[in-house]
């Protein structure tokens, strides 16, 4: 594990970054380049222009830590039912207007990160707690890629695998250096629309785009998108054809597809809930598409929440929510009826964590 400069308590030096000309400090790590004075902080809060260089001010403070079921990321295809060890941090580099868990990505560090860890105690904890493993998520950890990279090798080193739940907003320089530590992924593919992304998002297209697509072809890290449907502003079958068209040409069909529903929250608190057949219909178009793997979520539909063998469609795993039922799958992760390869990582036997959310908190190893 590489050794951090503390500057003070919780504050480290933090990578790519570079000086101007005029003096200022240009954050290299997301498409944004935040352009900072000296004692300015980024969009996202946590990154600030400080000892002539960036730093991560939210090292080894946490906005809690709770054990969750790994389809709760979610994922489907990466060791389901087993149990994962959640943190975020504060702060986010979008600005969702939409923003689900809003009261940690906008919020100042101070306001909730409440919880304290270094990297070796949060591996050791998952490994004492059973975790297969540690998720960076609630709000976007390439923010406090820092913190995360460091915590992913100490978790490797105990066995514990690792997972990223992003928007996938990143630099080409630093992506390279924060997935090569993280062994799945599920990228928040908001829609897909420039106009989406710049008027509800405050982001690019291109940049997500790019990373899923390099993620998918020059990666062994398992990736799953998903993408949350909001009534009026990215339901459109047309953006969903789009959608879906650009995954098969780009991905091809077997990499996993959620489509969830949006709730009112946030600045959005005026937009209704997504009906459940507007999930089912884009489901249904991703598989008209060609996709193999597509699913709703934070909704009550076993049939969409289900995986199906590619070949013969007989379900391999059964879900109700976060339970699992049926579980055709041979050791090999192959269906036990025609014997096709269900592409993921799978254990002989299904994980019996369920549905269960536990709040952990992190002891010194």
């Amino acid at each position: 594990m590489e050794n951090r400069t503390f500057i003070e308590p919780f504050t480290v030096k933090g990578n790519w970054w570079h000086r101007l000309k005029d003096g200022r400090i240009q954050c290299d790590l997301c498409p944004r380049n935040c352009r900072l004075r000296e004692g300015q902080h980024g969009f996202c809060y946590i990154r600030e222009a400080k000892n002539n260089g960036i730093v991560l001010t939210s090292y080894g403070r946490a906005s809690g830590f709770c054990i969750d079921p790994v389809e709760k990321k979610p994922l489907n295809h990466f060791y389901p039912g087993t149990s994962v060890l959640s943190f975020g941090t504060a702060g986010c580099n979008l600005g969702c207007k939409f923003c689900q868990n809003w009261d940690i990505s906008k919020a100042r560090e101070d306001d909730r990160l409440t919880s304290r860890a270094l990297p070796q105690d949060i591996a050791y904890s998952a490994k004492r707690s059973g975790c297969k493993s540690i998720a960076f998520t609630y709000n976007d950890p390439v923010i406090f890629a820092e913190y995360a990279i460091d915590t992913a090798i100490a978790a490797h080193e105990l066995g514990i695998k690792t997972i990223a739940v992003t928007a996938g907003f990143i630099t080409q320089e630093a992506r390279e250096d924060f997935f090569e530590h993280i062994d799945a992924a599920n990228i928040d593919l908001k829609g897909f629309t420039q106009e989406f992304y710049g008027k509800t998002c405050l982001a690019s297209l291109k940049p997500v785009l790019e990373t899923i697509t390099w993620l998918g072809k020059e990666t062994n890290v398992w990736i799953e998108l998903t993408t949350l449907l909001i009534p009026g502003y990215n339901d459109s079958e047309e953006e969903i054809r789009n959608l879906t068209n650009w995954i098969m040409e780009n991905l091809g069909p077997n990499v996993p597809l959620h489509f969830t529903a949006f709730h009112p929250d946030f600045k959005m608190m005026d937009v209704p809930h997504t009906p459940l057949d507007t999930l089912i219909n884009a489901r249904k178009i991703a598989l008209e598409t060609g996709l193999n793997h597509v699913y709703t979520g934070n909704v009550y539909d076993i049939e969409g929440q289900s995986t199906y063998c590619p070949s013969c469609r007989e379900v391999l795993i059964e879900r109700d929510w976060y339970c699992l039922g049926k579980w055709n799958i041979d050791r090999e992760g192959s269906c036990k009826n025609c014997g096709s390869r269900l592409p993921g990582h799978f254990d002989t036997e299904p994980g019996d964590w369920g549905p269960r959310r536990k709040r952990v908190d992190i002891k010194p190893h």
